[in-house]
């Protein structure tokens, strides 16, 4: 992604400040800014993550999850999964990913994923 084309997708991202409707993933729902990032970063892994850590011991009994993503210039990531409160609940390491930004957050509140603006 060129830069025009990352602010272009940062603005349009930041503009999804509520979500007209849900989207069933797999084991949780996703609001249209979850939608709209996984779309257009092709990134629907990092939904998968997500849905996949509700059955993970360490979290799956937190009603609010945060999910944070931090890419690093080798292309490699890092997920990094709290509670809200600071606390670590689990990380994962991602090997590779084309993701354009150099972070992301997604909250999971309730098994609905959504960005934090959407809130």
């Amino acid at each position: 992604m060129t830069e025009k084309e990352k602010r272009k997708f940062i603005s349009e991202l930041n503009s999804h400040n509520c979500t007209d409707f849900y989207y069933r993933y797999m084991t949780i729902m996703i609001t249209d800014g979850v939608k709209f990032l996984c779309e257009t970063a092709q990134c629907f892994w990092f939904a998968d993550l997500i849905a996949s850590h509700q059955f993970n011991e360490k979290v799956k009994h937190e009603e609010f999850q945060v999910y944070n993503l931090k890419v690093n210039p080798d292309q490699t990531a890092l997920v990094t999964i709290e509670d809200g409160n600071g606390r670590i609940l689990d990380t994962q390491e991602i090997s590779y990913t084309d993701f354009p930004l150099e972070s992301m957050t997604v909250w999971c509140i309730g098994k609905v994923a959504l960005l934090p603006h959407e809130y």
